[in-house]
């Protein structure tokens, strides 16, 4: 299994083919047949490899692998990324934040999605209603985008911050089911 350590020792981008397991609309998304999984997980290994070469491994043309691949990004199932390490592009501060919220929590997710600076949101059960995860410049632009833009929002009640010290292994390589 391919994992990705930070800070990764050759280069400072990684090309990912990630799987959605919810679309944008919440709904689960459909059962894959076994072509869509063995590009899936071709592309989750290599995001970079050619719809040639995912073809010549699975029995189909460039062409037909280049049109699922479009479908399965479409329908929002498959996402080909670069993901950086943020440290390494000028971003010394990340921090995964637990909002608590009285009122809607899906339009107050909704609405944090739209702040560029978070790049994960969440509803949760448990103790807080909202998981985001943010990337700052540094702790004042943290301390920032805390005081004036996420507690800011209406029905915000109450928030806790944990910095992360480290990342020790980010993985998008789960294959499908």
């Amino acid at each position: 299994m391919h994992h990705q350590i930070w800070p990764q020792t050759t280069g400072s981008v990684v090309f990912v083919a990630r799987i959605c397991g919810i679309r944008h609309d919440g709904a689960v998304a459909k059962d894959l047949d076994h072509v869509s999984k063995q590009i899936i997980e071709a592309l989750q290994t290599d995001g970079r490899r050619s719809y040639a070469s995912v073809g010549k491994s699975i029995g189909l043309s460039e062409a037909a692998v280049r049109n699922r691949v479009q479908k399965l990004s479409d329908s929002g199932v498959l996402q080909i990324v670069a993901v950086t390490d943020p440290l390494q592009v000028g971003f010394a501060r990340q921090a995964m934040i637990g909002i608590r919220c009285t009122g809607d929590s899906v339009a107050l997710a909704k609405n944090l999605a739209e702040i560029p600076e978070i790049d994960y949101v969440v509803l949760t059960a448990g103790s807080f209603d909202i998981m985001i995860e943010v990337v700052c410049e540094d702790d004042d632009g943290l301390l920032d985008l805390l005081n004036r833009t996420v507690r800011t929002q209406p029905g915000v009640t109450a928030t806790e911050t944990l910095v992360y010290l480290k990342l020790v292994k980010q993985q998008y390589n789960w294959g499908t089911r």
